[in-house]
């Protein structure tokens, strides 16, 4: 009877994480608008002329690319005397608040410069801080953003510090 009730309890358990993953997935579906693979904003990323930045952060924030699409994190950075607005990713990915940086932070940042809504704006893969943080967003590679991969595919990129 024992044993059972474990197999039981332990079956229950992940019944419970897989419809949360799932419920999880489908909240997070409908604040990717106009972030998809195929949706014109990504296509404004070419990772083939990706640049770094060395900047200090002014602000957290969020932001509307273009009209129509669910918002989406952002970094306002200094770069000597130029302020410059860094795209991250749809909130449904990453809160302003959860992504790791505040007002001050010296981070590099990869990525792209693209025209949004008729401004230039820095398109971001990936933010350091220091030598122990990094935010990445897309794969430094080829630009896939890391809020259109599967969750065994995202795991490994998390992992993998060389991209």
């Amino acid at each position: 009877m024992r044993a059972l009730s474990r197999s039981t309890l332990a079956f229950a358990a992940m019944l419970a994480v897989l419809i949360g993953f799932n419920s999880a997935v489908a909240a997070d579906a409908k604040d990717l608008k106009g972030w998809g693979l195929d949706d014109p904003y990504n296509k404004l990323y070419k990772a083939k002329e990706s640049e770094r930045l060395k900047a200090t952060v002014v602000k957290v924030l969020e932001v509307m690319p273009v009209p129509g699409m669910s918002p989406g994190a952002a970094l306002e950075v200094r770069e000597g005397s130029e302020t410059i607005l860094v795209h991250l990713c749809p909130v449904g990915y990453a809160k302003p608040a959860e992504i790791g940086f505040k007002p001050g932070d010296k981070v590099s940042i990869r990525g792209c410069w693209a025209e949004v809504g008729g401004k230039d704006v820095f398109m971001a893969s990936k933010v350091k801080k220091g030598d122990t943080f990094e935010f990445k967003v897309r794969l430094s590679k080829d630009g896939t953003p890391f809020w259109t991969m599967t969750p065994e595919q995202l795991a490994k990129e998390q992992q993998n510090k060389d991209d």
